[in-house]
């Protein structure tokens, strides 16, 4: 055994003539334990905010979607889409044709994205696991054209799921001149009827600004050609490799389109939700690197304690840098200690917060989709608390070790 750690873990487990020493030692470990648990549960949050959110996009948004890299627009009959539609791992595939417009109702007007699907949709997503209402997803019958609009936006437009009177959509009409005297002959307009549905994602992305409908209306209001599509949706099958299917659509689309998977889709989201979690390990470090410098107490007094100690190791031929590595190791041991204990804390709070929801959003629950704070553990993130811990340990220990043996000893 290497002769600095076993003397360290002497001093560590061995009495003190000062009680006190004990009790310093102690409250540096606890320090340092309860910072790590902190560390611990409060990126297990996080991860599980990831997954609440992420859980909550798989009803309106698709696993892959193509779209192209310049421009609105694309020709779905061009010879890769169809390649890509015809492999093996796909399950379903949608052609999307979405735009903005004005929405009309009763005199009040809001820009909405309308957003025009295929019949097989409802295969392509989860989305009537977030319909509501009695009416059934039929888009576009021989007389009408139907709308399911997001919660929020029935809230701004007042118009109720089942409104009698149907939807104003304007959209600007494509390639003609601006006619500055008569400002309405700028627009195409059409109308939405009622489907009795409405569409809630609890999230104010779609809720508040998208209106689904067939894709034969959006095709004609925004003035649309056979085959073109502002995206195509892709569903894969149950037991295909997603991962490689989604690298082999890459390499066939090239650079001309752009495939985003479900995160890719909402990556601005995701990146705040990552930023705001490193943002909280920064701060969280902090205030780790303060409970690390109660370890500096705990080893002045014992390199106090132990002076009579070091004499003799002196005497024994011990130099200097044995004597500073002994009691670095020292501190290090205490810091890696209350790691540890820091680690076994937060994740037995974790798991209980999983399986009992002991920590609540308490009377503002009913607002939110959970009712107790979600947690996730993952392996990378404690090992990355654990390294952060004995960095920020070794760091706040060894220099001020070092001054201060030269100046007790």
């Amino acid at each position: 055994m290497n002769l600095s750690l076993y003397i360290a873990r002497r001093y560590l487990f061995s009495k003190k003539s000062h009680q006190v020493i004990n009790i310093i030692s102690g409250v540096a470990v606890a320090g340092v334990a309860l910072a790590t648990m902190a560390m611990v549960c409060t990126l297990s949050v996080f991860n599980g905010f990831t997954d609440i959110v992420a859980g909550q996009f798989t009803a309106f948004d698709s696993e892959l979607k193509i779209t192209a890299s310049n421009g609105k627009t694309f020709n779905r009959n061009n010879e890769n889409i169809r390649k890509i539609e015809s492999l093996p791992g796909i399950q379903t595939v949608t052609a999307i044709i979405e735009d903005k417009a004005m929405i009309q109702y009763g005199g009040r007007q809001v820009m909405a994205t309308i957003k025009g699907v295929e019949e097989n949709f409802v295969q392509l997503t989860e989305i009537e696991h977030a319909l509501h209402g009695n009416g059934s997803f039929v888009l576009q019958d021989s007389t009408f054209s139907y709308a399911v609009l997001g919660a929020e936006l029935i809230s701004n437009l007042n118009c109720g799921i089942y409104f009698t009177t149907p939807l104003e959509i304007y959209a600007p009409k494509r390639g003609s001149r601006v006619n500055i005297t008569n400002p309405a002959a700028n627009f195409k307009k059409d109308y939405l009827h009622s489907s009795g549905l409405v569409f809630v994602t609890n999230q104010s992305k779609y809720d508040a600004n998208y209106i689904l409908t067939s894709i034969d209306f959006t095709r004609k209001i925004f003035a649309r050609e056979e085959g073109e599509v502002s995206s195509v949706e892709l569903r894969f099958k149950a037991d295909t490799d997603k991962k490689q299917l989604e690298k082999e659509i890459k390499y066939i689309l090239g650079n001309d389109y752009t495939v985003e998977n479900r995160y890719e889709q909402q990556k601005d989201i995701f990146k705040i939700m990552e930023i705001e979690k490193f943002i909280s390990y920064i701060f969280l470090s902090f205030i780790m690197l303060v409970a690390c410098f109660n370890i500096i107490g705990s080893l002045s007094m014992l390199i106090i304690d132990k002076k009579k100690d070091v004499e003799t190791l002196r005497a024994l031929g011990a130099n200097d840098k044995l004597i500073t590595r002994i009691f670095v190791t020292e501190g290090a041991m205490i810091s890696f200690a209350g790691a540890s204990l820091g680690v076994i804390l937060g994740i037995i709070i974790c798991l209980a917060q999983q399986h009992f929801g002991l920590l609540t959003f308490g009377d503002a629950a009913s607002e939110f989709v959970v009712s107790s704070y979600p947690v996730r553990l993952i392996t990378s993130d404690i090992i990355t608390v654990l390294a952060t811990v004995i960095i920020v340990g070794l760091f706040a220990v060894a220099l001020p070790a070092r001054t201060l043996i030269k100046r007790i000893l």
